[in-house]
């Protein structure tokens, strides 16, 4: 790292112009990332023409700002009403939401935005002295190692649904079966696309993930209502209690290196790393059996892996010219035209831009814990809106997101089917994470699967090519016999226990 350079960089990010920008990034990201459908990427794209004629270094500054700050605003929604502003957000549904129902939601907000804070600044840190040898490590994953990748993450999800196994294996496989709708890429052959023309581009994961949290939630309420207390619930505090923290400050602080390393990987993104940090620490923890009942390191730990992705991703996109998420690649196509290269010669031949723009994640991290702890107040007063005032909302917002996402209305029929479908699944107490994220990598695990063997002429030796190949499968092998072990264990523990109390008596 040059010191001169970085020491530039960092005066440029500190220009007032600057700073303002990365407020209003900032801030119109996370409001964008609260709404169902519209991630950073549709955020980034739509704000593409309020760059032109602006400075490069600013329009890089104001757009990476829109980026991260969707990554905050993202889980709002997940916690306040179950909705997902986009993938990466997925995980903070599983524990944000249910202490939102507990009467938590200021805790389980500002849990968010500073998991968010720490998971972004030691991925900034990364960035600044890593950011060269990762890219290289990035180049040693071909399409074998993207692939047991994927399997683990999905065998780690499915390994998690304690007690719903075989549920989450279906659901799964659900998603897996979704994930094939539409042209398969490398033969032109239509699959499963019953003539209809809208599907041969396949289902966007997006409208299945709104359908199945946000209309599927609010009919599963709808007929629930009456079993409620008519009580006003309760929003809690606008801060973490002690017990919080402690149980969340290690999980943030392993989160964040897990969500930065997966950013790196071009093509992996938020979502895998929130899934992956969140598995990681339900196993490790000592009260598994909590994850899903509104444990606060269940929230704590997707929202560092997911925030720190962010900034792993311009890794591959600055260094290699490779972009390594959907918004990465909206944020290349607009760094061109503004006139930059992003690529190996860019810290070389205009390392001030680049360091400008490390120097400005950092502050902007700053300006949007800021930002969110302020919001939280606001936000949490969501909660008191009557039921017949805030389910119309969910809806109107679940369709114009999933509108915007094409501008068809065929979407608008898909989305009440997986609302339907939802509601299904919830009933009949099926895990919804393995659903969504199979059907988030399939489309990658299948094109990476068919790749890796036409590049070895069928041999499944390429899978166990490489010392990373080897790792990840053993990894995903673990993963599969961890509810096993931990079964064995907790009957063990339970039969120590019995004899002790037999004897005492």
């Amino acid at each position: 790292m040059d010191g001169s350079s970085f020491m530039e960089g960092l005066f440029i990010s500190l220009e007032p112009m600057n700073i303002l920008w990365i407020i209003i990034g900032g801030f119109l990201g996370t409001i964008v990332g609260m709404l169902p459908g519209l991630g950073p990427a549709t955020a980034v794209a739509v704000l593409i023409p309020v760059t032109f004629g602006m400075e490069p270094v600013s329009a890089i500054i104001l757009m990476a700002a829109i980026y991260y700050g969707a990554m905050y605003g993202g889980s709002r929604s997940s916690i306040l009403i179950n909705t997902p502003g986009d993938g990466s957000a997925i995980a903070a549904t599983f524990d944000g939401y249910p202490m939102a129902k507990k009467g938590q939601a200021g805790e389980a907000l500002a849990i968010s935005a500073v998991a968010s804070f720490i998971g972004g600044l030691i991925a900034v840190v990364g960035f600044i002295f890593l950011a060269e040898p990762l890219a290289n490590f990035a180049l040693e994953f071909g399409p074998a190692e993207y692939f047991l990748l994927m399997l683990l993450t999905l065998s780690a999800i499915v390994a998690l649904s304690i007690g719903k196994m075989v549920k989450g294996f279906l659901a799964m496989m659900l998603g897996l079966t979704l994930s094939t709708v539409g042209i398969d890429t490398q033969t032109g052959v239509y699959r499963f696309t019953m003539d209809i023309p809208h599907l041969s581009e396949g289902i966007d994961f997006l409208i299945v993930i709104i359908g199945v949290y946000a209309i599927g939630e609010v009919l599963y309420n709808l007929l629930t209502i009456d079993q409620e207390k008519k009580e006003k619930k309760k929003v809690g505090k606008v801060w973490f209690t002690k017990e919080q923290w402690k149980r969340s400050k290690w999980p943030i602080l392993r989160s964040g290196p897990i969500g930065f390393l997966i950013g790196v990987l071009p093509g992996a993104g938020g979502s895998i790393a929130s899934m992956i940090s969140y598995t990681t620490e339900k196993q490790i923890s000592k009260k598994p059996e909590e994850f899903g009942e509104g444990a606060p390191e269940g929230l704590a730990a997707p929202e560092s892996a997911n925030n720190a992705a962010s900034v792993g991703a311009m890794i591959p996109l600055l260094t290699m010219g490779i972009p390594g998420s959907g918004t990465t690649a909206v944020m290349l196509g607009a760094l061109i035209m503004l006139g930059l290269r992003p690529g190996p010669l860019l810290f070389e031949q205009q390392p001030e831009t680049a360091w400008a723009l490390v120097n400005s994640m950092f502050i902007g991290n700053i300006a949007l814990i800021i930002i969110n702890i302020l919001l939280v107040g606001l936000l949490v007063k969501i909660l008191d809106t009557p039921a017949k005032v805030l389910y119309p909302i969910i809806v109107l917002l679940a369709f114009i997101g999933t509108y915007t996402l094409s501008y068809s209305t065929i979407d608008f029929f898909l989305l009440l089917i997986f609302g339907f479908f939802g509601l299904f699944l919830k009933v009949m107490d099926f895990p919804l994470a393995p659903l969504v994220l199979a059907l988030i990598v399939g489309g990658e695990m299948e094109q990476n699967f068919r790749k890796a063997l036409l590049s070895s002429d069928g041999s499944l030796d390429i899978f166990f090519s490489s010392g990373v190949s080897i790792v990840l499968f053993a990894l995903t092998v673990a993963s599969l016999l961890y509810p096993l072990i931990f079964k064995f264990f907790k009957r063990r523990n339970q039969a120590k226990k019995t004899d002790r109390i037999s004897k005492s008596s």
